[in-house]
């Protein structure tokens, strides 16, 4: 038998160290999330002529906002972006994710760098680039549907409000598809390859491979990749700014206005900062119910 004496329990240390450690975590997000996240709170509640001004006026703000055609006419606009950005910019990435994911091309690596190249210049260059190949006569959008289906030479994609909006979706499309792709192109080489080739030798074609094995295994990043795309289609702001910078991004009679293009005009152009709010919680209480609504859909299909 060991004599030795049985060891004493260890005492927790209690000395501040670790508190001054963590303290500059919690400073910076006390003062650039906790503070502004109040404020903004109070703020929805207050009208402001600049930031010394303010004056308590209840609901006043959200029912002004709620009963403001213009405010309409701006979700409307960015609900149609958010449409096309699930239903034809996420397929678009899926499919291109779906031929550049084999072990065949030798030149698969370039052309991933250069899909996603367009991301990585900012939505303000974008912007002033398709701006110019929108140009009626000498653009080269115009030129190229002239060749293709014989008209449009002279076409006013950025005067005219019906082919605004079809100009933002298509210069969205350019930017964000390679982005996209990405996370599909990550996702589809963490598939199991033995489910493939199962599915393969049991006779099924390459769309019931994909429908019924590929689809599934992914269906957690295509539901991460729809609902970072709602959110960042409803934060849409500086690519219509820069594309129609005549109208300060809001297009001839709206047609181009989005929610936080609606939002800035309230809150900074006209100085209310308490309406410029309200307009944000609407914003955020938008995107968290169809992010609610995505997330629940892909628990069903669990």
């Amino acid at each position: 038998m060991s004599n030795s004496a049985p060891r004493a329990p260890r005492r927790l240390y209690k000395g501040w160290a670790p508190y001054l450690f963590f303290a500059p975590f919690l400073l910076l997000t006390a003062v650039f999330t906790i503070y502004p996240l109040i404020n903004a709170i109070i703020l929805a509640f207050q009208q402001t002529n600049g930031p010394a001004s303010r004056v308590f006026v209840g609901l006043d703000n959200f029912r002004y906002v709620l009963t403001d055609p213009t405010f309409y006419k701006a979700l409307g606009n960015t609900t149609t972006y958010a449409f096309f950005s699930v239903f034809l910019q996420l397929p678009l990435a899926l499919g291109l994710a779906l031929l550049l994911n084999t072990e065949k091309s030798r030149a698969k690596g370039f052309f991933r760098l250069i899909l996603f190249s367009p991301n990585l210049v900012g939505q303000i260059f974008v912007g002033i680039l398709f701006g110019v190949l929108f140009t009626p006569r000498y653009g080269l959008i115009n030129r190229g549907v002239q060749l293709l289906i014989g008209w449009g030479l002279n076409e006013q994609w950025l005067g005219n409000p019906a082919l605004v909006m079809p100009a933002i979706v298509i210069t969205g499309l350019w930017m964000w598809v390679g982005f996209n792709m990405i996370y599909f192109l990550a996702a589809l080489q963490s598939v199991d390859k033995t489910l493939l080739e199962a599915a393969r030798i049991d006779g099924a074609n390459p769309f019931q491979v994909f429908w019924n094995v590929t689809l599934p295994s992914i269906r957690h990043v295509v539901v991460f990749v729809v609902v970072t795309s709602i959110i960042g289609s409803y934060q849409l702001f500086e690519l219509p700014l820069a594309l129609l910078p005549v109208t300060e991004g809001k297009g001839p009679d709206n047609s181009g206005l989005t929610v936080i293009m609606y939002l800035y005009d309230q809150g900074f152009s006209a100085g209310d900062l308490g309406l410029g709010s309200a307009v944000g919680w609407i914003v955020a209480a938008i995107i968290f119910f169809l992010s609610l609504v995505q997330i629940r859909i892909a628990q069903l299909t669990d």
